[in-house]
């Protein structure tokens, strides 16, 4: 079981990979000004999949050798990363397959399907055990890993890069965690870039496994509520991924659906911005205090949300 994280050559050799492939998102200020710390936003919801994804998986498909790349790419995935692999398989005219949890939003779905990807949908327990093996039966592809890739966490961890730059003086970063690829991407290349930068990761109360073994320094299980937060959250974490990041994460938040729906509208209401419930996560731990005072960067993972829970989530005028 490897544990290895990308080096940030590994991180620069991505960026120049991904470069004119992927948008350089910007960094913008919340438009929160009574808040507990100056928060910020990395963008991520501008891809042209709407989500992060799309840097991971275009530079791992990069590192392909053409006889690999013939035979098309698979990957697991609820929705993002399935967008980012189809998206770049479609410019490059190879088959793309994506198996998916039965769970998986209708919205992501079709969005896969109209970028050409062939969705298999499968009960979560076999989606799960698809991402352990690294295959399907019956499909002869090149397996694109959601997120224990080091290909694609050099990718993610290009963020790290976008964010020194336009923010050197960032003294914390908060992260949704839902694979962990986002999280050791993004927080090995900070960490050693910016060893003073505090690293945190974000997740849902109803599905937090990071932050449960986070406080017992092992592995978790945990019960998993369904909820509309659709891009982060399981009942586990993946033993080589927690392994990396409790080497290099600070801390590790939760927020609730309230106040994950709250940060949807506040990011809507101040800023202009569409996220889904992972993409406002970090926002909505930060507004709560969890990360700090002073500069922080959020990044906002993506804005893939259904429209009519958008809508219901804008309609809810509790606070």
């Amino acid at each position: 079981m490897s544990t290895a994280l990308p080096t940030p050559e590994d991180v620069r050799n991505a960026a120049a990979r991904i470069a004119g492939t992927v948008v350089r998102t910007p960094l913008v200020r919340l438009g929160v000004l009574d808040g507990p710390a100056e928060i910020y936003l990395k963008l991520e919801n501008l891809q042209p999949i709407g989500s992060f994804k799309l840097r991971g998986a275009t530079n791992a498909i990069a590192r392909l050798p053409a006889e690999r790349l013939a035979q098309g790419v698979i990957t697991a995935s609820a929705g993002n990363m399935a967008q980012g692999v189809a998206w770049r398989a479609r410019a490059l005219g190879i088959p793309c397959t994506v198996v998916a949890p039965d769970t998986a939003p209708d919205t992501k779905v079709k969005a896969i399907e109209r970028l050409g990807g062939r969705v298999i949908k499968v009960p979560f327990a076999e989606w799960w055990q698809t991402l352990e093996r690294r295959s399907f039966p019956g499909v002869e592809a090149t397996f694109v890993h959601a997120f224990d890739d080091l290909d694609v966490m050099a990718g993610n961890g290009t963020l790290a890069l976008e964010i020194l730059e336009d923010l050197p003086d960032v003294e914390a970063i908060v992260i949704p965690w839902g694979g962990g690829g986002l999280a050791c991407g993004v927080a090995s290349a900070a960490r050693a870039l910016k060893p003073g930068c505090r690293l945190y990761t974000a997740e849902a109360t109803t599905a937090a496994p990071f932050a449960a073994s986070f406080a017992a320094g092992a592995p978790q299980v945990v019960e998993q509520q369904a909820s509309w937060v659709d891009g982060i959250g399981s009942r586990t974490v993946f033993p080589q991924m927690f392994a990396r990041a409790r080497t290099i994460i600070d801390g590790a938040l939760t927020a609730s659906l309230d106040d994950i729906g709250a940060a949807v509208r506040t990011l809507v209401e101040r800023n202009r911005v569409v996220a889904e419930g992972a993409g406002a996560c970090p926002v909505a731990c930060a507004l709560s205090g969890g990360a700090g005072r002073g500069k922080i960067a959020c990044i906002v993972s993506g804005g893939n949300i259904d429209s009519g829970k958008l809508t219901a989530l804008l309609a809810d005028t509790r606070r």
